[in-house]
Order: structure tokens, then sequence, then C-alpha cells
């Protein structure tokens, strides 16, 4: 199938293609890739790790090599990685692709971080141990109410959407004012604007079971392809624990885990369990974006239906 806008890629904007973990999106990606000049930039907090193979489901080299991919194996597993770091990256690499003539197309199941990049990083300051202390005692001094009511008045917006015993939002909407001097409301506004406004297609399934299913089958791909034996030459390093985000990705925390204890009797129930539990956030981050264009990944044509979507989209 071509698509009409492949030669003038470099004029339409960036592509987003999301959806839980195990919707095809990696199969969805190579498709668009053999009708389109496309690059990938990898949205995913798990593959921007090196040594992490086989938990991750990282595109094999042969797949990589349909179309060049950006933001895998970029960091060590000691590393962090944040969703700044990567809305910084990900505008770069997509300024670089399009220079090239090519399109960019940003595939992954990351929310926080398409989230990032749809709605903008707001330039908050750090908590401050003296100021929240501060509010802390005027609270138990005057009643949470009473701080709501002032954060209203300083803060009409973030005031009207919160309840007037939220303690937690309303100590931080109005530590917030009192160290930058600005309303909440106003920095979020003015993070929103550097937000982009890129299209976003949505692999999400009709069927819960089906995904369900899809995880299951995924996990044992990956304990029969040797996750086991990869989490531990990771923990063999020494220098790597739990408290990293690497190892706190869905199934390495399981495995590393049993290699703890010896007991691996319940790590094909335990990562099946922790992975479905990410596909439920997933799809639940999905559905908050109204900016998405649904594709049902357990439907009878997902692929061909993405790219006729494609297709209207390019013209």
């Amino acid at each position: 199938m071509a698509l009409s806008g492949a030669v003038g890629a470099v004029l339409t904007p960036p592509i987003c293609l999301a959806g839980p973990t195990g919707c095809g999106k990696t199969a969805a990606a190579l498709a668009i890739a053999e009708v389109l000049p496309v690059e990938i930039i990898s949205v995913d907090s798990a593959l921007v790790y090196r040594g992490m193979d086989i938990g991750t489901a990282k595109p094999t080299p042969a797949e990589q090599a349909v179309a060049p991919h950006h933001l895998i194996d970029i960091l060590d597993p000691l590393d962090s990685y944040s969703a700044a770091e990567f809305v910084r990256d990900a505008k770069r690499l997509c300024a670089e692709i399009q220079a090239r003539g090519r399109l960019p197309l940003l595939v992954g199941g990351t929310m926080l971080y398409f989230k990032a990049l749809f709605d903008g990083l707001s330039a908050l300051p750090q908590g401050d141990a003296e100021v929240r202390a501060a509010l802390d005692a005027e609270a138990a001094e005057r009643g949470w109410p009473a701080l709501h009511a002032e954060l209203s008045q300083l803060d009409p917006e973030t005031g009207a959407r919160l309840a007037p015993n939220d303690s937690q939002r309303i100590q931080r909407a109005l530590e917030v004012i009192r160290l930058t001097g600005q309303p909440l409301s106003v920095l979020h506004a003015a993070s929103r604007e550097q937000g982009v406004d890129w299209p976003l297609f949505s692999l999400e399934p009709a069927s819960r079971a089906w995904l369900h299913d899809r995880v299951a089958q995924r996990f044992d791909t990956m304990m029969s392809q040797g996750l086991v034996d990869e989490v531990r030459r990771l923990r063999d390093r020494g220098d790597l624990s739990l408290a990293l985000p690497s190892m706190r990705c869905v199934g390495y925390r399981q495995t590393w885990e049993a290699l703890d204890s010896g007991d691996f009797s319940d790590l094909r129930d335990r990562g099946i369990a922790a992975t479905r539990q990410l596909a439920k956030r997933q799809v639940t981050w999905l559905r908050s974006m109204p900016r998405r264009q649904v594709i049902a990944c357990d439907g009878p044509q997902p692929v061909p239906e993405l790219l006729a979507g494609l297709q209207r989209l390019l013209g």
C-alpha cells in the first residue's frame, strides 16, 4: 500500500503511535516503515537501557534494520532518564529527521513521556521543606479549608478544582506561589504552550481478555528466551539494585526478587499480573487523551486500518 504523503513527509508533523504492552506496536511500526520513509523514535522508558533486551521485548537487530531507530540502547541500567530528557531528545531528533526529508514516527507505551510531549513540562520549583513546614503549622492552627480559601483568592482556577480538605495539593499550590510569586495555574498554562499538537494513533483492545492472553503469551516467550539469565547477568554486575528505575521495570523486578529468594514457583504468575496492571494503567492514560485516533488492535485488520488512517492524514 503506497501512501500519497510519503514524498512530502517533511511537511507532515511527526506521527505518534501508542498502545498498551502487547498490543502490536512494533509490528505496526514496521508495517508503516514499509510504505513511508520514517525514522522510529522509541517512547519507552525501558528500551533506553543497554543489556535489557528480552524483558523489554526490544526490537531485534533485523527489525531495527527496517528503519532507523532512536532512543534505544542509549544508557547503562545504572543511569536514569526523565520525561524532561525524553522531550528534549525527541524534539531534537524530530527536527533532525525532518531535515533529512524523512518522517519521525514516535512509537511506545510510556504514557508519561507522551503526556509530557503533548502537554509540555511545567517549570515548577522543587519542594521546599521550610515552606512546607510553615504551611503545615498554619494548617494546624487555621485548618486546611482556611488555607484553601487563601489559595482561592490567590489562584482562583486551582482553588476551584481542589477540595477544601485536599491538604497535599493545597500545600503544593501555596508552596509554588510562595516560592515563585506565580499561581500554579499560570505556570501550567505556560507549560501547555510548549506542548506539541502531533497526530496520535492508539492501538487499544476492545476485549480485555484478548490483551490478557497476549500479555501471558508475551511473558512466556520472554521466559523461554532466557529472561531469568538476562536478569541474573545484570544482578551479578554488583552495582545494580531494585532501587534503580531500570530494575523496577515490569518483569525485571519480579525476576530479581525470585533470584533473591531462590523461589521461582510463582514468577510466571507475578510477572503476568504485574504486566497486566501496567497495561491497565496504559489504557487508562490513553483514554484521558482525547486527541487520539483509536485503532482496535484486536480487530480483524488493525494494520490496514492504521495505514488507512495515515492515508487520510497525509491526504
